[in-house]
C-alpha cells in the first residue's frame, strides 16, 4: 500500500514538474513574441497584462473547467489525470479551433467606455486591473471549493475598474454611475437563479426518466436474476440429495436419462423452444430457463440507452455547431446544421444498439455503468470543447484588447487575436485545472451529490442543453450555476442533495460581482498610481 501510494505521488510530482515547465516555457516564448508583435511599446505593461491574463486563464482552469469535469470524477467515469487529458484536448482545441478571429473588447456590453473621453494607458489599466481581480476572487472560491462565474467575475473587475476611472475623470460627478448598464448587472441576479432552476428541472426530468427506465427496470431484473439463481442452487442440492438416496438400478436410469438431456439442453438455441427432457433435472432446469428469458434482461439497454444516447449526442452536437464553432463561420444554413445533427443522432443510435446486443450473459450492472460512461466521455468533452471555445473569451477577451491598444496605440471596436494567444491560454486553462481543480471537482462530483455515469450523463447533458437553448433564446443564464443546479437536480431524484452545502455557494454567487468589483477599483488605482 505504502509502495503503490508512494509511486502514485512520485508521478504526480513528476506531472506537476513537467506541466510547471510547460507553462513557464510556453510564457516566456509567448512574451518574446508579444514584445515584437506590439513593437516594444510599454514592454513592463505588456510583461505585467501578460501574466495577470495567464493567471487568469490558469484560474479559469481551476474554478470554471474543474466544475465542467468534477461529475465525470465524481461518477467514476474518469480519473483527475483522465480528465485532465480529456480537458487538454478539447479545451484547448475549442480555444484554438473556434476561440473567434476577433473578439469585442467589452466597451459597451457592462460599461459604456465610449461616453468617457480616456486615453488608451488608461483604457489598458482598465482591462489589467479587470483580469488581476477577476483572477484573484477565482483564487479565493477555488481553494474554498466554490464554483462561481468566470464571466460574472470579469464583469465585475471591469465594472469596478471602469467606475472607478469614470468618477476620477468627472471629479465624482454622479453621472457617471450611468456608464454601467444595470439592466444588464439586473439580468445577472436574475441569472443566479433562473439559471440553477432551469438546469435544476431539466435535470431531475431526464434523470427520473433514465431512473425509471433503465437503472430500476435493471436493478429488479437483477433481484429476481438473483433470486433464480438461489432456487436453482437450492434444487440443485436437494435433487443431488435425493439422487444419492435412490437404488442402484433408478440411479443407472436417472443417469442414463440426464446424459440424453444434457446434450439436448446444451444444443438448445433458446428457452423458448418447445423440448421435452426425460429427466427431473433438466425439465426443472429448463423451467428455470424459461423464467429467466422470460425476464427480458437486456430490454433496457437494447431500447432505451440507445434513444437516450442519440438525444444526448444530438444535444452536444447542435451545441457545438450552434454555439461551439458559431464563430468559425462556416456558412452553414440552420438546415445544413440540423441535417448534420440527426445524421449524428442516428450514427450514435445504431451503434448504442447494436454494442447493446453483443452484452448477452455478462454483467447487467457492469453493461451498464460501462455504456454510460462511454456516453458521459462524449457529453464532457462536447462540453470542454464549447467551453474552450467561449468561456475562455473571459480572459482572452480583455488581454486582447490591451494588445490591440499596445500596438496600435489607439482604443479600436474589436481586436484580432493570434492563435498563439489561444495556445498559451488554453495551456495555462489545463494547468490551473491540475494544480487547483480539486477541490472544486470534488464539490461538483461528490458533495453536492453522489453521482454515477447515469446520473453524471443526465447532469452534464441537461447543462449543455439549457446552455444551448438559453444561448440562442437570449437568457441571462450561467453555465456554472446551470451544471451546479443539475447536479442538485440528480441529488433531489436519489434523495442525497446537499442542501447546506448550497448556502455558501448561493452566498459566493451573489457577492462575486461585487467582490470582483472593489477589487477591480483597488488594482486600478494601484496601476494607475504606479504607472
Amino acid at each position: 500500500m505504502n509502495a503503490s501510494m508512494t509511486t502514485v505521488n512520485k508521478v504526480q510530482k513528476t506531472t506537476s514538474t513537467i506541466f510547471a515547465v510547460m507553462l513557464i516555457s510556453m510564457v516566456g516564448y509567448f512574451i518574446f513574441w508579444g514584445l515584437g508583435y506590439t513593437h516594444y511599446n510599454s514592454p513592463v505593461l505588456f510583461i505585467l497584462a501578460t501574466l495577470f491574463g495567464v493567471f487568469m486563464a490558469f484560474n479559469i482552469g481551476g474554478n470554471d473547467v474543474a466544475n465542467s469535469f468534477g461529475t465525470s470524477v465524481g461518477a467514476g467515469t474518469l480519473t483527475v489525470p483522465q480528465a485532465l487529458g480529456v480537458a487538454a484536448i478539447f479545451e484547448v482545441s475549442g480555444a484554438v479551433i473556434a476561440g473567434g478571429e476577433v473578439t469585442k473588447t467589452i466597451r459597451s456590453g457592462i460599461v459604456d467606455l465610449g461616453t468617457l473621453h480616456i486615453v488608451p494607458h488608461d483604457f489598458v489599466f482598465v482591462m489589467m486591473a479587470a483580469l488581476l481581480a477577476a483572477a484573484l476572487w477565482l483564487l479565493f472560491a477555488t481553494y474554498k471549493g466554490l464554483p462561481v462565474s468566470t464571466t460574472h467575475s470579469i464583469i465585475g473587475g471591469i465594472m469596478g475598474a471602469a467606475l472607478t476611472l469614470g468618477f476620477i475623470i468627472s471629479s465624482g460627478d454622479s453621472n457617471t454611475w450611468d456608464i454601467v448598464q444595470w439592466n444588464k448587472i439586473a439580468e445577472i441576479a436574475v441569472s443566479w437563479v433562473l439559471s440553477p432552476l432551469l438546469g435544476g428541472m431539466l435535470a431531475y426530468v431526464l434523470f427520473r426518466l433514465i431512473k425509471v427506465y433503465v437503472l430500476d427496470y435493471n436493478t429488479d431484473v437483477e433481484l429476481k436474476l438473483k433470486e433464480i439463481k438461489k432456487e436453482k442452487k437450492q434444487f440443485k442440492e436437494q435433487y443431488k440429495l435425493r439422487f444419492d438416496a435412490l437404488p442402484e438400478k433408478e440411479k443407472l436410469e436417472a443417469a442414463s436419462a440426464m446424459a440424453q438431456d444434457a446434450q439436448i439442453f446444451s444444443d438448445r438455441e433458446s428457452a423458448e423452444e418447445e423440448l421435452e427432457f426425460e429427466s427431473e433435472y433438466y425439465r426443472t432446469l429448463y423451467e428455470f430457463e424459461k423464467r429467466r428469458q422470460s425476464l427480458s434482461i437486456y430490454k433496457a439497454l437494447q431500447s432505451w440507452v440507445p434513444i437516450i444516447s442519440s438525444l444526448g449526442l444530438m444535444m452536444i452536437v447542435a451545441m457545438l455547431l450552434f454555439k461551439g464553432l458559431n464563430n468559425l463561420n462556416l456558412g452553414l444554413t440552420a438546415l445544413h446544421n440540423s441535417l448534420i445533427v440527426f445524421m449524428a443522432g442516428a450514427l450514435v443510435w445504431m451503434a448504442t444498439y447494436i454494442y447493446a446486443r453483443t452484452l448477452k450473459r455478462k454483467d447487467l450492472g457492469k453493461s451498464t455503468f460501462i455504456i454510460f460512461s462511454w456516453m458521459q466521455v462524449f457529453t464532457a468533452s462536447g462540453f470542454a470543447f464549447s467551453h474552450g471555445a467561449n468561456d475562455i473569451a473571459n480572459a482572452i477577451g480583455p488581454f486582447a484588447a490591451i494588445m490591440d491598444v499596445l500596438r496600435t496605440g489607439e482604443i479600436g471596436d474589436t481586436a484580432g487575436i493570434p492563435p498563439i494567444v489561444m495556445i498559451t491560454f488554453g495551456i495555462a486553462l489545463v494547468v490551473g485545472l491540475w494544480f487547483i481543480g480539486k477541490e472544486v471537482i470534488k464539490t461538483i462530483g461528490t458533495n453536492l451529490a453522489e453521482m454515477h455515469p447515469a446520473s453524471g450523463f443526465a447532469a452534464e447533458l441537461s447543462a449543455a442543453t439549457v446552455v444551448m437553448l438559453a444561448s440562442l433564446m437570449g437568457l441571462p443564464v450561467s453555465s456554472t450555476h446551470i451544471l451546479v443546479g443539475a447536479v442538485l437536480g440528480i441529488g433531489m431524484v436519489n434523495r442525497n442533495a446537499n442542501w447546506r452545502l448550497m448556502k455558501p455557494i448561493g452566498m459566493a454567487w451573489v457577492i462575486t460581482l461585487p467582490s470582483a468589483a472593489c477589487l477591480g477599483a483597488i488594482i486600478f488605482l494601484v496601476l494607475r498610481t504606479i504607472f
